[in-house]
């Protein structure tokens, strides 16, 4: 490819609206363009490495058994109403009619679809297990679209569904899957972890997230390299322990003015905040509930959206009039004589003489203690994992790393074969529901991680596998005869074996021409410049960086053979 006419609209500069490394790299290297808030276009750099990181999971996806299919983005509203997700999932949901009114949505996922699909064609336990999947445009309306293709609106997803006639067998398809996700983010060249994840709005019995290191990353991670446990930081156990002894005091409603926050009551009454007991007022889908967590700690949401079983976007936190419509005080709010539904976690109802809200302004009570003093609805962990906290296996201190998420892998169970009544014959001719497995990865999120985790100074490194192109030949003055005869024959050659190559032809100064070279980040370099007539050319590797005299022939033979360890 011979760049003198190429689209490649490089940057000298950051783009102000940049956030992070690779939002800056892939708009300055002229390989995305935005077109709306978390809207873009893929130019043609772009698009190559995208179609590379989608053939690597296509590759690994057909050699485990998968079959691919493509569906369509607009799904009608009908088989999400049978979900019951058509309500459930959200804001994120693009929701459209058509001219005759009838509603679809623009698929953000895909279970419904292809449970529906399959409901009706597979009809006996002979044709199972089935693992389908497909390659395409996903949409959600992020609230805050941020970091440029790593949280989009519209993106690019491989989402594939196992089709199993036992939880046993829907486990064996879990765990295959699991084994070719290994391969493509080994084969990506990236450094991830896997964890257990929360299933979300997803549902099912249980998840994995294949996670990205990366300290731009959204998600936090914890883990312990002694027991091999690792979670995120929305599912991790927190080990709480608290000290038990000690005698019941008698219950007293103290003066605390203007203590509203866990920090000031304590500091006023000279206590440690792990004696306290924190509450959060909320409304959960229209009614007033609230939450007690030991006052130390945080309220983890995704653990009580999994206790409520509701989305958290049904979740809102209650305003002072409904604080003193339920017999409260805002910043006063405690267990005792309150006439609303308490949710408490576990750690709570251990905890000996601590301070409560007095559900009275200025006042707080101390020596309060569950069972004597209040009661409520038991939860086993509602924390949230910080700093300090131990792994529930072993024992030792958790590790904690930021990490974008590119892969996902649930086991739905019959959640979806059932709201949806999609069946099969077993073999003694009883009709059972399907068990699935939702698995996906994110392609375009894919390569955000890829630049993250690969690049310097002067702009993106890629791995060879999914550089746009493999190699680039820099001709150094194109007006001299002997500098574009030889690059050119080169570029040819190298064509010739399967390589995929960049001649630099274009009439720019060589500063430039080095600069997006380095920009763009092509692995292998050939540099013909004066020593042309002597068939000397100059060879180097971006990651390096080092530049190697040697013979055309020789710079040849190191490109192919590169590029045949991907092949």
């Amino acid at each position: 490819m011979k760049m003198k006419r190429y689209y490649m609209p490089t940057l000298r500069e950051d783009p102000q609206e940049a956030e992070i490394i690779s939002h800056k790299l892939l708009l300055r290297s002229g390989m995305i363009r935005k077109s709306a808030a978390g809207i873009y276009s893929y130019l043609p750099l772009g698009y190559r490495s995208i179609r590379k990181v989608e053939n690597i999971v296509r590759e690994e996806m057909d050699r485990m058994g998968g079959y691919e299919i493509l569906m369509s983005a607009l799904q009608p509203k009908e088989i999400w109403e049978e979900s019951g997700r058509w309500q459930t999932f959200g804001p994120e949901m693009f929701k459209v009619k058509d001219r005759n009114e009838r509603e679809f949505c623009l698929g953000p996922t895909a279970e419904e679809y292809f449970t529906t699909l399959i409901s009706g064609e597979i009809k006996s336990y002979k044709q199972l297990p089935l693992n389908i999947y497909q390659i395409q445009t996903k949409y959600r309306d992020e609230k805050r679209p941020r970091f440029g293709i790593n949280r989009a609106r519209e993106f690019s997803m491989k989402d594939a569904y196992t089709f199993d006639v036992s939880p046993e067998m829907m486990m064996e398809s879990y765990k295959e899957m699991w084994k070719a996700y290994e391969k493509v983010f080994n084969r990506l060249g990236l450094n991830y972890k896997i964890v257990a994840g929360d299933a979300g709005a997803m549902g099912g019995n249980s998840s994995h997230e294949f996670i990205a290191l990366s300290d731009v990353g959204e998600g936090v991670i914890c883990y312990c390299d002694e027991s091999g446990y690792a979670a995120t930081d929305e599912k991790a156990e927190v080990i709480y322990k608290v000290d038990e002894s000690g005698d019941e005091k008698e219950l007293e409603l103290v003066y605390t003015p203007n203590c509203k926050t866990i920090e000031d009551v304590a500091n006023f009454l000279k206590q440690d905040a792990s004696k306290c007991i924190k509450a959060i007022d909320l409304i959960v889908a229209g009614e007033p509930i609230i939450v007690f967590v030991p006052g130390d700690r945080e309220l983890n949401m995704t653990k009580l959206c999994a206790y409520l079983g509701i989305p958290e976007h049904e979740i809102e936190m209650m305003d002072e009039e409904t604080i003193i419509k339920i017999g409260s005080s805002a910043g006063y709010t405690g267990p005792v004589n309150l006439k609303v539904r308490n949710i408490l976690d576990k750690r709570v109802t251990l905890m000996k003489n601590t301070v409560v809200g007095g559900n009275k302004e200025n006042h707080h009570y101390i020596n309060c203690n569950f069972g004597r003093d209040f009661d409520g609805e038991i939860a086993e962990d509602l924390l949230m994992v910080q700093e300090g906290d131990v792994c529930p296996v072993s024992g030792h201190p958790l590790k904690f790393a930021r990490g974008i998420e590119v892969g996902n892998i649930f086991q739905l169970g019959t959640k979806y074969s059932k709201a949806l009544n999609a069946t099969f014959l077993d073999e003694n001719g009883v009709s059972q529901y399907f068990w699935m497995g939702s698995h996906g990865i994110g392609i375009t999120r894919s390569i955000t991680a890829i630049i993250e985790q690969n690049n310097d100074e002067k702009g993106i490194i890629w791995p060879i596998q999914v550089a746009p192109y493999h190699a680039i030949v820099t001709v150094v003055n194109i007006n001299d005869e002997e500098q574009m005869k030889l690059g050119e024959k080169i570029h040819d050659e190298l064509e010739a074996q399967g390589v995929e190559v960049m001649l630099d032809d274009r009439k720019e100064r060589i500063g430039v021409k080095f600069n997006d070279r380095d920009l763009i980040g092509i692995p292998l370099r050939i540099t013909v410049g004066k020593k042309a007539n002597e068939n000397i050319i100059e060879f180097s590797t971006r990651r390096e960086m080092e530049n190697v005299e040697t013979t055309s022939e020789d710079a040849i033979n190191k490109v192919v053979e590169e590029v045949r360890k991907i092949k």
